[in-house]
């Protein structure tokens, strides 16, 4: 068979649709909240809200916190930001509440599925599965709730193999659950780094989903060249990236 045996994905920013649901969540929930939290201009504080995201949940992956530590952590400093002092009880009941509202906005990327599709009638026999770095019940809830539980074999999650992408065993993990050489597997993701290289870096032919038009660092540029990173700007290009 030419082509991919199987197409793995990261999940979140390139299937599932988590940005415009986390800018959806806490919009909404700053405005039920009202002042001090709806003062701040939307733009603002959906900045704020991704940036403490970042900070916070890369301290997870590295084992600096635990999950509801993250949690704990990204809702006391939001708050602080605003001149409220949450404590760890509260700042666990504020983020609870926030959640419903994240929770509410879960959705699909418009092109995930067609892609799938699209995979699958020029690669006859193609197989998927997803490669998260989080916890393995929470990514496995969004994955059911927007129904890619039916489309995609294995979810392989960090916090349940103990690795973090770019670390070349998750990957390599990956590979070994489906029976496949990395050779014979894609991963598709919106990081360069940690997705794209990190895929390319294990043998596996890395696919960075830029969807925002960002422009690399020299270093990440030169080192993507070097591995073969192919770029694309939406998952509509996928087939004809891979197939090229």
């Amino acid at each position: 068979m030419t082509g991919p045996r199987v197409v793995l994905f990261d999940l979140d920013d390139t299937l599932f649709a988590h940005r415009a649901a986390v800018s959806a969540g806490i919009q909404r929930y700053a405005g039920r909240l009202g002042e001090p939290y709806g003062t701040m201009e939307a733009v603002d504080l959906t900045a704020l809200w991704h940036d403490l995201e970042e900070e916070h949940y890369h301290s997870y992956l590295a084992g600096r916190l635990d999950f509801e530590g993250q949690r704990q952590a990204r809702a006391r400093d939001f708050a602080a930001r605003h001149g409220v002092e949450l404590s760890d009880t509260e700042a666990s009941a504020w983020f609870a509440d926030y959640f419903e509202h994240y929770v509410a906005a879960w959705s699909l990327h418009d092109d995930a599925l067609p892609c799938l599709d699209a995979l699958q009638a020029a690669f006859p026999g193609v197989r998927f599965g997803l490669i998260t770095n989080g916890d393995l019940a929470f990514q496995g809830r969004k994955v059911a709730a927007v129904g890619l539980d039916t489309r995609m074999e294995h979810l392989i999650a960090s916090g349940e193999v103990g690795v973090a992408k770019p670390d070349a065993r998750i990957f390599e993990h990956a590979c070994a659950v489906f029976g496949v050489r990395p050779s014979e597997a894609v991963y598709v993701g919106d990081r360069l780094r940690t997705d794209a290289i990190g895929a390319a870096r294990a043998g596996l032919t890395g696919v960075w989903l830029n969807r925002r038009g960002d422009v690399p660092s020299d270093g990440d540029a030169t080192e993507a060249a070097e591995v073969g990173v192919i770029e694309v700007s939406g998952l509509d290009d996928l087939v004809g990236a891979l197939s090229r």
